[in-house]
């Protein structure tokens, strides 16, 4: 009985989980975006910018944590292929509307399978960072919004969300 309805590729037919076999797959180039937010008060927000933070320069550490995250995706998230990643990035601005911060990351690879799952975690590891390190002035902080913005190459093609 044949459908429409994509199956889950980490599920083999008698339902255990298995780690799909990417060998055959030819080498692209892939690239994914991610974004999230940590929504915050003004003045934590301001006291982040300032540098003020008891622990230390939240970005610079949270965009290092997002980036050190990523390439450890495969020892994280059961299933994930280890990856030869060729570009990581996390750039964090301020929203001052929310007030918070707004976490984006790509990752990029040539390789078999794709980096969604590498950008993905790098910005909630840096979302987390940035939670961690300013908690002591703000515990209120909301971490939401993450998701994929944008993947392409491979097989199933490019995506965008809306």
């Amino acid at each position: 009985m044949m459908t429409d309805t994509p199956s889950l590729t980490h599920i083999a037919a008698s339902g255990e989980a298995h780690m799909v076999d990417v060998g055959a797959k030819a080498d692209t180039e892939r690239t994914a975006i991610a974004k999230g937010c940590v929504a915050m008060q003004p003045e934590t927000l301001a006291a982040i910018l300032s540098g003020n933070a008891k622990k230390g320069d939240v970005l610079a550490t949270a965009r290092i944590a997002g980036i050190m995250a990523a390439k450890k995706t495969h020892e994280l998230v059961p299933l994930c292929h280890p990856l030869m990643l060729t570009k990581v990035s996390v750039d964090i601005e301020p929203d001052h509307d929310l007030p918070g911060l707004v976490v984006t990351a790509l990752t990029r690879v040539t390789g078999k399978t794709g980096v969604e799952m590498e950008a993905l975690t790098a910005v909630s590891v840096a979302c987390l960072t940035i939670y961690d390190m300013a908690k002591a002035i703000d515990r209120g902080m909301t971490i939401s919004g993450i998701k994929l913005v944008e993947k392409t190459g491979g097989k199933s093609g490019d995506y965008r969300s809306e």
